[in-house]
């Protein structure tokens, strides 16, 4: 199966084409822009297809990074995945960046489990646990340093994210939100097809839904 993945939730604009196939990254391509990912996009894609060799029309399944992040870069992506989706007939994914940047860690440290912790600014935390196997152990939410600070305490396993730093005292490193495009397309290799069409997650205001962005995937 051919996988093209996006990501356009945080400072990057990527795409890659994965073969779950052979477990092969064939192409990707991948700028750190900040903003602008409606018109990069494209431009993205057709750098990553070139270097995988392959057409758009080749693809059997998207897989997009549905948020906690930019709020306009996450709506330019998912719009890309479900148009691109429907044009070809095929399922398109979405995995949220906590689940992201959760496997990018356990790729460093196996069998451990993980904490994923954004800093949502105004004094929050974006914030999910999974397990050593890479479940999650709760839903993605927004809490208040305070609350995440409680919570990691208790926490047996690594932490990862740009909140790393205020939920541990010892923290070193450069802590980022930023993972490799690769690990969007393995998620999205392995993700469930039957979910519903991918969708923005929100985690602030009235209509914020957790559950409703996990693992999103569906065909359109």
């Amino acid at each position: 199966m051919i996988i093209l993945a996006l990501d356009t939730a945080g400072v990057d604009c990527a795409a890659a084409v994965y073969d779950s196939g052979r477990n092969t990254v064939l192409g990707e391509a991948s700028d750190m822009i900040g903003k602008g990912h409606a018109e990069h996009l494209i431009g993205i894609v057709d750098r990553a297809l070139d270097q995988a060799g392959l057409a758009l029309s080749d693809v059997d399944r998207l897989a997009v990074t549905i948020g906690p992040g930019s709020f306009t870069g996450i709506r330019v992506g998912v719009a890309a995945a479900r148009g691109f989706a429907l044009s070809l007939n095929v399922p398109a994914v979405g995995i949220t960046t906590l689940e992201v940047m959760a496997s990018a860690q356990r790729e460093k440290t196996p069998h451990r489990a993980v904490l994923a912790a954004m800093d949502a600014k105004r004094d929050e935390i974006y914030l999910q646990s999974f397990a050593a196997d890479g479940s999650p152990l709760d839903t993605p939410r927004a809490v208040s340093i305070a609350e995440a600070q409680a919570f990691a305490a208790g926490f047996d396993g690594e932490i990862t994210g740009s909140a790393t730093a205020l939920l541990k005292a010892d923290a070193d490193g450069d802590h980022t939100n930023r993972f490799p495009i690769s690990v969007v397309a393995r998620l999205g290799a392995a993700a469930s097809p039957d979910a519903g069409k991918p969708k923005p997650l929100y985690l602030r205001g009235p209509d914020a839904k957790p559950q409703a962005g996990y693992a999103i995937a569906r065909r359109v």
